[in-house]
C-alpha cells in the first residue's frame, strides 16, 4: 500500500491547508479530462490519500497504523469529491458562492444633438429628450407588484445552487447547478409588477442635460455615463452618447479652431483704404482695409475663432477681402476710368499671366491654412 503523505508529496508533519493545496495541484494535473484516461489510477490513488489526511480522525487512525487502522477501509466516514469538486467549479454546499444578484446592465443609446456654430465656438448646455427604458416608477426596479416581496426559493432555500449527486467509476460526484426554479437568485417572484410586467424598467422620455464643451467637432460622440437605458430588474443604467451635428453658417465656415469669413469691398475702397464695421459672433468689430487691398488679402481678428477642445483660449477670425470690380458704367464713370487709365499709363500695358506659385488662389490657400 502506497505511502499517502508520499502519494500527495507532503510530509507527515504537513498542515491541513499544505495538504489541501497539494491535492489541488495534483487533481488538476491528473483528472481524466485533463490527464485521459491513463491518469485515472492516479488520480483516484491522490483523491483517496486526501479523503483521508484531510480527515482529522481519519488521519490520526492512519497515522497510528496505517491503512489498516482504518477499520471500515481508507475514506471510511467521508463524502469522496467534495474537494475535488471545489477545485473545478468552485464549491459546493455550504461553500458555493451563494445566489446571483438580480439585475442586467442595461443597454448603450445613442442620439443626435444639433448645435449651432455659436455652441461651438463658446460652447453650451443642452437639453435632450429622448425616449429611452427608464426604471419601474411603481416597482422602483424591484419587480414586484406594491406590497408585495421576493420569497426564498423553497427548492434551494435561498442558495441559488442545488447538488445534483451521480454515481461514476471514481466514486461518488457531486455536483452543483443554478436552482431551475429561482434562476440561481436564490428568492422567485410571486406577484410580478403590473406596470413593468416584473421588468423593473419601462420606456418613457427622459430629460438629460449635457454640457457641450468648446471645440468640439462634427460626428463627435460625449458619453453621459449611466443615461442610457436602465436595467433590468434594477440592474445598472447603461451609457447615452449624444452625437454632435453642427448646422452650417450664413456667413462663417470653420477650419480647425479658425473661423472663415469674406467681406466684399467697392474697388474705389480698395484703391483708397476705408474703415468698416463687421458683425461678428462677438459682436460688431473693426477693421482698417488699407489703401491698394488687393482680392484674396486676409485680416486677422485673434481670439475670434473658435474654442479649443480641452485647452484654453481660441482660435482666430481670418477675414479675406473680395475687392468687386463695377460691371455697370454709364458714360460718364467710363470716362472718368479712361483718365486713370492715362494718368496710370495703364491703357497701353499688356496682361500677362502669373506664375502658378503666386496666383491669387494659392496665395488665398496659403494665408487662411498658415
Amino acid at each position: 500500500m502506497a505511502d499517502y503523505y508520499e502519494t500527495l508529496g507532503v510530509s507527515r508533519d504537513a498542515s491541513g491547508e499544505e495538504i489541501k493545496k497539494a491535492y489541488r495541484k495534483l487533481a488538476r494535473k491528473l483528472h481524466p479530462d485533463v490527464a485521459g484516461p491513463d491518469g485515472a489510477e492516479q488520480f483516484k490513488a491522490v483523491n483517496e490519500a486526501y479523503d483521508v489526511l484531510s480527515n482529522e480522525e481519519q488521519r490520526r487512525l492512519y497515522d497510528m497504523g496505517g491503512t489498516d487502522a482504518l477499520g471500515g477501509g481508507a475514506g471510511a466516514g467521508f463524502s469522496p469529491f467534495q474537494d475535488i469538486f471545489e477545485t473545478f467549479f468552485g464549491g459546493m454546499g455550504g461553500t458555493g458562492r451563494g445566489p446571483v444578484p438580480r439585475g442586467r446592465r442595461g443597454q448603450d443609446a445613442l442620439v443626435n444633438i444639433d448645435l449651432d456654430l455659436a455652441d461651438v465656438v463658446f460652447g453650451t448646455t443642452k437639453t435632450l429628450s429622448p425616449t429611452l427604458a427608464v426604471e419601474c416608477p411603481t416597482c422602483h426596479g424591484n419587480c414586484a407588484a406594491p406590497g408585495t416581496e421576493p420569497i426564498t426559493c423553497n427548492e434551494c432555500q435561498g442558495s441559488g445552487t442545488v447538488q445534483r449527486v451521480t454515481n461514476s467509476i471514481l466514486g461518488r460526484m457531486v455536483s452543483q447547478t443554478p436552482c431551475p426554479t429561482c434562476h440561481g437568485h436564490g428568492t422567485v417572484i410571486v406577484t410580478p409588477c403590473g406596470e413593468c410586467s416584473g421588468e423593473g424598467r419601462v420606456r418613457a422620455t427622459k430629460k438629460v442635460s449635457v454640457a457641450i464643451p468648446a471645440g468640439v467637432e462634427n460626428g463627435m460622440r460625449i458619453r453621459l455615463a449611466g443615461q442610457g437605458d436602465a436595467g433590468i430588474e434594477g440592474g445598472p443604467a447603461g451609457d447615452l452618447f449624444a452625437e454632435v451635428h453642427i448646422h452650417p453658417h450664413p456667413i462663417f465656415q470653420r477650419h480647425g479652431n479658425d473661423l472663415l469669413g469674406e467681406l466684399q469691398i467697392p474697388m474705389t475702397s480698395a484703391a483708397l483704404g476705408t474703415h468698416v464695421e463687421i458683425e461678428t459672433l462677438d459682436g460688431m468689430r473693426s477693421l482698417e482695409i488699407p489703401a491698394g487691398t488687393n482680392s484674396g488679402f486676409v485680416l486677422t481678428l485673434s481670439g475670434l475663432g473658435a474654442g479649443r477642445l480641452n485647452r484654453p483660449g481660441r482660435g482666430d477670425l481670418k477675414i479675406s477681402i473680395a475687392v468687386q470690380t463695377p460691371t455697370k458704367l454709364d458714360e460718364e464713370q467710363r470716362e472718368l476710368l479712361r483718365q486713370l487709365a492715362l494718368l496710370r499709363g495703364e491703357e497701353q500695358q499688356t496682361p500677362t499671366l502669373t506664375e502658378q506659385g503666386s496666383s491669387f488662389f494659392s496665395k488665398l490657400r496659403d494665408k487662411f491654412t498658415k
